[in-house]
């Protein structure tokens, strides 16, 4: 892999981790608001809805941008530029008919999805065009990701994450207004059910956006591929048949892999659930417990998991084209390449994040929750942020090589390990949502052992361990130092305010940050060379210079 293409690996990668932050930010900015307007009851319709539209969805068109991406990059990489088109093509038709087809399931089957929820029925029925929009958007995006450009796909999401939030809060507002200060059951309900239908409009207006910009930008990108098709002297064309073909082979396994994944949360409710009920405990307060662990642990461990899925992303077209051409080299630099930046990235949020627990919570939150089990579940369940990110990462890896069925084996063992931890913990101990934590924990850190292993035997691998992990971590503990002395000063003085924790974290992030940045360089975590290569690595390396680190 050679310097200009390690370092357009590492833009590309750049690119999509900022803007899956961007929107993951944007997704919890724009809660509150909502929340405010249509109300627990709303957001549950609304979180009921979106549960059944993420299966489908899941099922019809989650998996089209890496296989099209994927099939694309390997097609690129052989200069069968017809080929490629033909996959994009291809590709289209099979969303149409697949989307279309669940769409109209989707929106005929509403009731029979949602037996028990008649109030959130009317929110999926509105998402059910959505299905159908983000099969196409998929297949653009997969589209611009097999040619290694990350940028409309980044746009695109940024793009359609604001529309989904201004359309989400103001369709809601416009719905429930009627409804306003009524009062009465009849009413309240009515109220929730059109705010949670009045969000629902929201996701669909934001997938539109998206699907428009990367139309455009095709279209704008039309005449570059018309010229390389032209100069194609590939002489075997591939039918539809075929490509069909080898998208399904694509698609399945990830589809079994993405539902294990998913299957174990549902795994873990129920037992949980199950378990804790059995043991005496009410129903009610049970549902509070699980609450805080899903929505106070698990929204904010998967911000930091959008760095590596991004460069999951970025990294599957790379791997799929040194694959394609038997260069193990350039492949196992571009691991290298893209496990390090993960690391360096990621073992910092962690430690940031466990040691910041109770001014992150209490700031996005509300005061009262600094104090509350939250911040305590964060404190402790922090390190999963590394060992999720690795694990996803290391899913693309070997999807990349086309080793489709590798992580779904090592999630269905993973799943088996973390019930068992579960089971366990909440039979044998007091450890309550603790027990989730820990069984969750278990499941990321199996799957990055069983993924590392398999890579190392598909390709030769030899992971490097002090630049990698050792040196970050020495790095972000002293940072954590750093952060933690703020945390405790605005805890002692300015304890229990909003502006208090924003305060708190608008100093101790920057610093965090800055300590980290002088850590890393002095312990000589990058080279100069490497430094060059990184996005504005110019930049830095003139910073560090400055600074006498180098």
């Amino acid at each position: 892999m050679g310097k200009k293409q390690k370092s357009s690996f590492l833009v590309q990668g750049t690119i999509l981790a900022a803007a899956s932050l961007i929107c993951r930010v944007i997704g919890l900015l724009y809660r509150r608001p909502l929340t405010a307007i249509i109300g627990n009851e709303g957001m549950g319709y609304y979180g009921f809805a979106y549960n059944v539209y993420s299966i489908i969805l899941l099922i019809a068109s989650f998996s089209i941008p890496l296989a099209v991406s994927k099939s694309i990059a390997a097609r690129l990489a052989m200069k069968e530029y017809k080929n490629a088109q033909r996959v994009f093509h291809g590709a289209l038709v099979y969303v149409v008919i697949v989307g279309g087809a669940a769409g109209l399931i989707t929106f005929f089957g509403a009731p029979a999805f949602l037996p028990n929820q008649p109030g959130a029925v009317l929110a999926l029925r509105t998402m059910a065009p959505t299905i159908f929009l983000s099969g196409i958007l998929g297949v653009f995006r997969g589209y611009f990701q097999g040619h290694s450009t990350m940028v409309p796909t980044s746009v695109s999401q940024i793009l359609e994450q604001i529309l989904n939030a201004v359309f989400s809060v103001l369709m809601a507002y416009v719905l429930v207004a009627p409804y306003v200060g009524i009062g009465g059951k009849v009413a309240s309900y009515k109220l929730a059910k059109y705010g949670a239908a009045g969000s629902a409009i929201g996701t669909g207006a934001g997938v539109l956006t998206g699907l428009i910009f990367c139309g455009v930008i095709y279209w704008i990108y039309r005449p570059k591929v018309k010229r390389q098709m032209a100069a194609d002297k590939t002489k075997k064309i591939e039918s539809y048949k075929r490509i069909l073909k080898i998208l399904l082979l694509t698609i399945t396994p990830v589809i079994f892999s993405t539902a294990i994944y998913n299957c174990s949360a549902i795994i873990d409710s129920t037992l949980f659930s199950m378990i804790m009920v059995d043991k005496g405990m009410a129903a009610r307060s049970v549902a509070t417990l699980f609450g805080i662990f899903s929505n106070q642990y698990n929204v904010l461990i998967n911000v930091p998991v959008a760095i590596a899925s991004a460069l999951s992303n970025a990294i599957v077209p790379d791997i799929a084209g040194a694959f394609a051409v038997n260069d193990k080299k350039r492949m196992n630099d571009s691991i290298n390449t893209a496990i390090k930046f993960t690391m360096i990235i990621s073992i910092p949020c962690a430690v940031g994040m466990g040691v910041l627990a109770k001014p992150i919570v209490g700031l996005l939150f509300g005061p009262a929750k600094a104090f509350g089990l939250g911040p305590k579940l964060l404190m402790i369940g922090s390190v999963s942020i590394v060992f999720y990110c690795l694990s996803t990462l290391s899913n693309g890896i070997l999807q990349g090589m086309g080793k489709m069925k590798v992580p779904v084996r090592h999630s269905a063992v993973s799943v088996v390990i973390n019930v068992f931890v579960l089971v366990v913990l909440l039979y044998t101990t007091k450890a309550n949502a603790y027990a989730l934590v820990f069984a969750t924990m278990a499941f990321s850190f199996v799957m990055c052992l069983l993924n590392a292993r398999s890579i190392k035997k598909y390709t030769g691998y030899e992971q490097e361990i002090s630049q990698t992990f050792i040196k970050p971590l020495i790095s972000a503990g002293v940072m954590g130092i750093a952060v933690g002395i703020i945390g405790f000063v605005f805890q002692k003085f300015m304890s229990g305010t909003s502006l208090g924790y924003a305060l708190c974290l608008l100093i101790a992030v920057p610093l965090g940050a800055f300590v980290y940045f002088i850590a890393i360089i002095g312990l000589k975590v990058f080279e100069e060379d490497e430094l060059r290569r990184v996005p504005k690595g110019h930049l830095i390396l003139k910073m560090a210079k400055k600074l006498r680190l180098l």
